[in-house]
């Protein structure tokens, strides 16, 4: 974003910063869009703009690890859906930030619950949908917005992928032909990858391809594949797969995870679960509850949470987050599941998801506790810039 940069003194807050250490009564300086100091007090100075946070919960802004904000665009139909290319099983060189309005309403939506940044791309039509980005959730470029792109590349297992090519009389129609098609892409793009370094290697002409290029930052552990994956067997199915090419994995949705939580945890593969809060809509979600996420946690697996927006509208993942905690995550990790673990399962750890010197100034404060549904959110920051105030 461009915005003109302040020094920002945050005050009197209960400072969760996620990182190990909770000030009952603490501060925060910003400067230049990034925390500089965090305390239990810090002086103020005359060109300090002041937020009194009156003993309000202060947190690293709420992170949406998994959605298709912006891509898949509220109440306008066909002309601001652009989340399926349902015309080929295998597009990995769609690219999100080609598709993504920055003026989705959404975005205001997110800002006003707390929601900072977010992991946003391609749908589940096709077995490979394409690359996601890292974002955050106020501009008005989607290139001043971004944060990490690739971020992920998307594949899907489960109903999805052979419900649309099924009726399309072609592949895959089963989820053993999703299983091969997925095997297949990535050798051919192994092979296209060893190629690539024996010619560059020798110093010989070699001819680019577009599609292929997209895998490299997958084949590399650059980023990771994102498996869309609901039932216990997909899973399985998602982890065998990524396993036999070595690669990085997270497991989205994640829905019958409870059903086999020492496989998940086995695999070393983080979780990002849901959308719960919402019908069970087809077959693969039938088995789907809050009780997930803390079975999984407790198998030991990383967690996020994800609404799947607009599945669940994204202001409402931190009530998720806490429906999660009740039936058994608990408050600490249902916390961190949409701060700090969501940061490093998305691979901007380094960035966001905790308050700590030198990241950016994405903080978010609220009442009390976010996860409780009468808490209001007072202030959203993004980049150190006030975006949003009650």
């Amino acid at each position: 974003m461009l915005r003109r940069q302040v020094v920002l003194l945050i005050k009197n807050g209960k400072v969760l910063t996620m990182a190990g250490i909770t000030y009952e009564k603490g501060c925060i300086l910003v400067e230049d869009g990034k925390i500089k100091e965090i305390g239990e007090s810090i002086v103020e100075t005359e060109n300090m703009e002041i937020i009194d946070a009156k003993g309000g919960w202060v947190m690293p802004g709420i992170i949406e690890a998994h959605c298709h904000i912006g891509i898949m665009e509220e109440d306008k139909g066909f002309e601001g859906n652009d989340t399926n290319e349902m015309t080929d099983p295998v597009t990995p060189q769609l690219r999100a930030i080609d598709a993504i309005n920055p003026m989705d309403t959404a975005f205001n939506d997110a800002v006003e619950g707390g929601v900072t940044s977010v992991m946003t791309g391609p749908g589940s039509a096709n077995v490979v949908g394409g690359q996601f980005v890292f974002m955050k959730t106020k501009g008005k470029s989607i290139d001043d917005m971004i944060v990490k792109e690739p971020a992920a590349m998307k594949i899907a297992f489960g109903e999805n992928p052979k419900r649309v090519y099924s009726g399309k009389g072609k592949m895959p129609a089963t989820r053993m032909a999703t299983a091969a098609l997925l095997r297949e892409t990535l050798t051919k793009a192994a092979q296209y990858k060893e190629k690539k370094e024996k010619a560059l290697a020798k110093g010989e002409d070699f001819t680019e391809d577009f599609k292929q290029e997209a895998w490299l930052p997958v084949l590399n552990k650059e980023i990771p594949l994102k498996a869309h994956a609901h039932r216990s067997d997909d899973i399985l199915t998602a982890i065998r797969i990524g396993k036999e090419f070595n690669l990085h994995m997270t497991l989205d949705h994640c829905s019958e995870g409870h059903f086999i939580p020492e496989y998940v945890a086995a695999s070393s593969y983080p979780a990002i679960i849901g959308p719960t809060l919402t019908r069970r809509s087809k077959i693969e979600v039938q088995n789907k509850t809050f009780k997930t996420p803390g079975i999984v946690h407790k198998a030991g697996t990383l967690v996020a949470l994800t609404t799947d927006h607009p599945v669940i509208p994204v202001q409402y993942l931190s009530k998720c987050a806490g429906l999660a905690a009740k039936e058994g995550l608990g408050i600490e990790e249902g916390l961190k599941a949409i701060t700090i673990n969501a940061a490093t399962i998305c691979g901007v750890a380094d960035r966001v998801g905790s308050l700590e010197v030198g990241k950016d100034a994405d903080i978010a404060i609220f009442s009390g506790n976010p996860m409780e549904i009468f808490t209001d959110t007072l202030y959203t920051i993004i980049d150190g810039q006030i975006v949003y105030k009650a």
